[in-house]
């Protein structure tokens, strides 16, 4: 540790050090990942979680968590839960803590922020260590989508419909997708194409195994629609890629949301999922003191927002920011994670920010593997480390777009090369 000090102060005294450079130093103060693991993720009303309760997922997670760490729960300061459907989520994380075996000390919380709620609960508990005030925490995002969406029960306050910004807070997503590709003329061709290249890509992933380490078995129980019979099942892969889907079978697909457009569908759009995924933080010293492997450093995350109309394109604001934070380009990133809500959002942040689509969403993304909103920023988490580590490749982007028109992104080093 004070060679690591040392490098650190020498750091500071040297001028013009790429940014590249500068992140991927090792500082005993670091905040970094030493478990990084999630769910299945199971089609929404009618897969192996459909009548599963978020109690149940997030504990089963975190007895997860303890024992794929060997972590003293102890240790654990504050436990952090993206979500976005149950209000009650703030009850839910801390019971499901506390029966999962943390001890009452371990505080926990929810954050809500859409899309972005497990990458926000992430920086949270980032924050926190970075700052002093916790050692060691768990940030974890988990939605039962099959318990219904988070649509407002009435419109806004008259006074507040008056902005169109905030009158346009209340476009359904697929209103919002349409918008994109009318807007920017992304076109239904190009739109099909990136989706069936996810599924494609999905299904590769899967048939090698690629998934196989990122992922814990969770056994729940499923009834049967007609009997009412109930059985215990153990999920162990995910339920939403459909092998052998192709441009030509997608493009036969109606429109979703034909009274605003005819360009979004079933197909290249996300699919409702039901899942959980989390991720184990402390500091670096920490880590090495508790005997903690250290799988990556959290290097940063921000957010801005964006017309609420068009809030897809999210990501083509959000991934500059953070670049700039620390001086990269797009050409320093190894992998990206961009949360595919729809194909006419991914095409336009592809096609506006450059992206070399050979590093994007290797494994495929939200349209073939599902995007239960809560955990889909701590999803990302996992997967991309995951295939980091396959590629033996270090710089991990993710980022999604954020529903009433916000934008986010994560970046982290990879540090099992």
């Amino acid at each position: 540790m004070a060679a690591e000090r040392l490098n650190a102060i020498v750091s500071h005294l040297t001028p013009s050090r790429s940014g590249l450079s500068t992140i991927t130093q090792k500082n005993p103060d670091d905040v970094v990942i030493t478990l990084a693991i999630r769910t299945p993720l199971a089609k929404g009303f009618k897969g192996g979680f459909k009548d599963t309760q978020l109690d149940y997922l997030v504990y089963s997670l975190l007895k997860k968590v303890i024992e794929k760490s060997n972590i003293d729960p102890q240790m654990v300061e504050d436990i952090c839960l993206g979500n976005v459907n149950d209000g009650k989520a703030a009850y839910i994380v801390r019971a499901a803590a506390l029966a999962a075996g943390f001890p009452n000390t371990s505080a926990a919380s929810s954050v809500n922020r859409f899309c972005s709620s497990g990458l926000k609960a992430t920086q949270d508990i980032a924050n926190q260590i970075s700052l002093g005030n916790i050692e060691c925490g768990v940030a974890t995002g988990a939605e039962i989508m099959s318990a219904g969406g988070d649509r407002l029960d009435k419109p806004f306050h008259e006074e507040i419909l008056k902005t169109q910004d905030a009158a346009d807070c209340l476009q359904p997503m697929g209103q919002t997708s349409e918008n994109v590709g009318k807007d920017f003329n992304i076109t239904r061709e190009a739109q099909d194409r990136f989706a069936a290249e996810s599924y494609q890509r999905a299904e590769r992933a899967q048939k090698a195994g690629w998934f196989d380490d990122e992922i814990v078995p969770i056994t729940t129980t499923v009834k049967d629609p007609k009997t009412g019979e109930e059985r215990q099942v153990t999920l162990t892969k995910d339920e939403g890629p459909r092998w052998g889907t192709t441009y030509e079978s997608l493009s036969k697909i109606r429109p979703a949301f034909p009274d605003y457009g005819d360009k979004s569908t079933g197909g290249n759009s996300s699919q409702v999922t039901d899942g959980a995924a989390a991720v184990l933080m402390m500091k670096r010293s920490t880590a090495l003191k508790m005997n903690q492997p250290i799988l990556a450093k959290y290097v940063g995350a921000t957010v801005t927002g964006l017309a609420p109309r068009i809030m897809g394109i999210g990501p083509s604001l959000a991934i500059p920011k953070l670049l700039g934070k620390y001086n990269l380009t797009l050409a320093d990133i190894d992998i990206i994670e961009l949360n595919e809500a729809f194909a006419s959002m991914a095409v336009y942040c592809i096609n506006t920010l450059g992206i070399d689509t050979s590093k994007l969403n290797v494994r495929g993304g939200a349209i073939a593997l599902g995007h239960p909103l809560g955990a889909t920023g701590t999803r990302q988490i996992c997967t991309g480390l995951s295939e980091c580590r396959r590629q033996k490749k270090k710089i991990l982007l993710t980022s999604m777009c954020i529903g009433t028109g916000q934008g986010m992104a994560g970046l982290f080093v990879n540090e099992i090369v």
